[in-house]
């Protein structure tokens, strides 16, 4: 992980965390309750890493990450992530996520089908749990059938989801169910 670094930044959600190499963003850590916490996540995550300020592209990001959380509808595409060391069919997953829009949501199935079939819908929710740049990778956007939120595994849970969601203006079908 040499050559690694991370910075904290103030979002409308709470502090997060950035981690990019010379190739681009490795990781995003959503809030963890307070900057220190969040600080912690990130070395706990992603080992040798010392924080310094951010790049200009890394400023662009954290920018667009602040925007997004406000309400802006920002896709963060052009947000360029260094995914060395992912599996190719998480990546897929990812490259697929990246193309919903803010406000918009895909179920785990609809992925799954543009990955080969719908019986891959679990492996596109391992995939999404593991996800590292969450929000630049909108996992957030991906609901289970029925437009049920589906799990989510960032501190929170769904209701960080829900929260996000609810700021991109997406209409998640949230009635609660013996099932949830």
């Amino acid at each position: 992980m040499t050559g690694h670094h991370y910075a904290i930044f103030d979002t409308a959600i709470g502090p997060c965390g950035i981690v990019w190499s010379e190739r681009g963003i490795t990781g995003v850590q959503l809030p963890m309750g307070s900057e220190d916490k969040t600080r912690r996540r990130v070395r706990q995550r992603d080992g040798d890493v010392s924080e310094a300020p951010p790049t200009a592209e890394v400023q662009r990001a954290i920018e667009g990450i602040i925007a997004l959380l406000k309400g802006k509808p920002n896709d963060l595409a052009e947000v360029v992530l260094d995914l060395d060391g992912v599996p190719e069919f998480n990546r897929g997953v990812y490259d697929i996520a990246r193309t919903i829009p803010p406000g918009s949501t895909m179920t785990y199935g609809d992925i799954a089908k543009k990955l080969g079939g719908v019986e891959l819908s679990r492996d596109v929710g391992q995939a999404l749990g593991r996800n590292p740049c969450p929000i630049v990778v909108p996992c957030h956007r991906v609901l289970a059938a029925g437009g049920k939120p589906g799990g989510f595994s960032a501190n929170g849970g769904v209701v960080t989801k829900l929260k996000m969601l609810a700021i991109e203006g997406a209409v998640v079908n949230h009635t609660p169910s013996l099932f949830d």
